[in-house]
């Protein structure tokens, strides 16, 4: 009972935040909702299968750059239709990247996602009239529910209708998420992190499962990445460098992996704490880097980790 009262108290504020906080705050948000669903994807590669990607950048460049195709290149306007196409990419492009890095694990599997991320940098980077190369590529302001807001001013339709479509979306994302790691799948997922062999000789396919994680992970990465093209109004290739693999790796670790809403606390704290200290600090990096290292040092088990309480176990009487 208590978790659903803090996720109703968190849904709430997410709804009225617009209307009380300034609107810089809110704009930070939009990264975050964004980030919200990479992860959640990323998550149940990482914590709910066991394998950390090291190159998870990659999926976020191409459902990205899918949006500024389909906005610029293509006419497509609706962001309903971005995000679908975004993540069936995103799909499509991880079913014969997993198919080979499934086969390895721990880190043989992060040094191969890494491999394939930085030769998707370098496509990005290289092929100028295909890409824009490091200048990147715009893109253009997309239709909400059918509705062109064109005319409203940019601010305005990032910090209103935007940052609500952006929610609903990370809502969504995380309700057939939850389905997901409830089911079946899910707990064969649990199974083949905690003991490989076990579910191999439960007549579980390791290597299957793994690949449908990856490729349901790729999905969301690239979801989440179509959303972060409209309020910059432009993507280029450092959305696929290694570092932000990095980034959200790390976001997942400080919320906490084991926990299903850890990583959705990780970006958040990251994105928010990053914005502070570069506003105190011109070597905002250095503080940046040690208050992260400090917290994942003294709260292994992440942020989650700090506010879970062990229920007290009832003895039923005779």
């Amino acid at each position: 009972m208590t978790g659903r009262v803090v996720l109703a108290l968190a849904g709430a504020a997410a709804l009225a935040f617009p209307l009380v906080a300034p609107t810089y705050h809110t704009l930070l948000m939009l990264p975050f909702m964004a980030y919200g669903v990479v992860l959640l994807g990323l998550n149940l590669l990482f914590g709910y299968t066991g394998l950390v990607s090291f190159g998870h950048a990659l999926f976020i460049g191409v459902g990205a750059y899918a949006g500024a195709f389909l906005t610029g290149r293509l006419g497509v306007r609706h962001l309903e239709a971005i995000v679908l196409v975004a993540g069936v990419l995103g799909a499509l492009v991880a079913m014969p990247v997993g198919a080979l890095c499934v086969r390895y694990v721990k880190i043989y599997f992060g040094m191969l996602t890494l491999a394939f991320g930085m030769v998707f940098y370098t496509f990005l980077l290289k092929f100028y009239r295909l890409t824009g190369g490091d200048e990147g590529m715009p893109v253009l302001r997309p239709f909400l529910l059918g509705q062109d807001l064109g005319g409203m001013p940019k601010t305005d339709y990032l910090a209103g209708p935007y940052y609500y479509y952006s929610l609903a979306v990370l809502v969504a994302a995380a309700c057939c998420m939850w389905r997901i790691v409830h089911s079946p799948f899910g707990l064969c997922l649990k199974t083949i992190r905690d003991n490989p062999v076990k579910a191999e000789t439960l007549g579980v396919s390791v290597t299957r499962y793994r690949w449908y994680a990856f490729v349901i992970s790729a999905a969301y990465a690239a979801a989440g990445g179509a959303l972060l093209g409209p309020p910059t109004g432009n993507v280029d290739p450092t959305l696929a460098y290694w570092t932000h693999s990095g980034n959200i790796v790390f976001m997942t670790l400080l919320g906490g992996f084991g926990s299903f809403f850890g990583p959705l606390l990780g970006a958040f704290v990251f994105i928010y704490l990053q914005d502070f200290v570069m506003s105190l600090v011109p070597y905002w990096r250095l503080v940046f880097g040690a208050i992260l290292a400090a917290m994942v040092i003294f709260a292994p088990g992440g942020l989650m980790g700090l506010f879970a309480r062990r229920r007290p176990v009832e003895v039923a009487r005779g």
